[in-house]
């Protein structure tokens, strides 16, 4: 059975090409896309135990990544909230992390880990 994920990235092109991949590599079915955080949050709360895994992008077209971390530090146990980004400096690793991300990878080259780690 897939993992029922939110993708919360702003970049058409990435979305393009991410949403078949994780279905492919990752056996992860999005189920909702946001561009910005409000949309995030909103689709987050309608979702309520819907969605297993929310993969978060820090730069948003609109609010930050890591005010939706924030938001989803009340999340249910088996709901895992992971940052792809292409920002992942210390400091942005360091803020995701005690935010409440499982895990933080790279968009340029840390993919291959992100999909293992989505499939474990």
């Amino acid at each position: 059975m897939s993992i029922a994920a939110v993708l919360v990235e702003d970049s058409q092109t990435i979305r393009d090409n991410l949403i078949p991949a994780l279905a492919e590599l990752a056996d992860v079915e999005v189920i909702a896309v946001a561009e910005t955080a409000s949309e995030a949050m909103t689709i987050l709360d309608d979702l309520r135990d819907r969605w297993q895994l929310a993969v978060v992008d820090l730069f948003l077209r609109e609010g930050s990544g890591l005010t939706v971390l924030r938001v989803c530090q009340a999340r249910l146990p088996h709901q895992r909230l992971v940052v792809l980004t292409n920002y992942p400096t210390p400091e942005m690793r360091r803020r995701s992390l005690a935010l409440g991300a499982d895990a933080i990878f790279d968009k340029s080259n840390e993919l291959e880990l992100f999909f293992a780690w989505c499939r474990g």
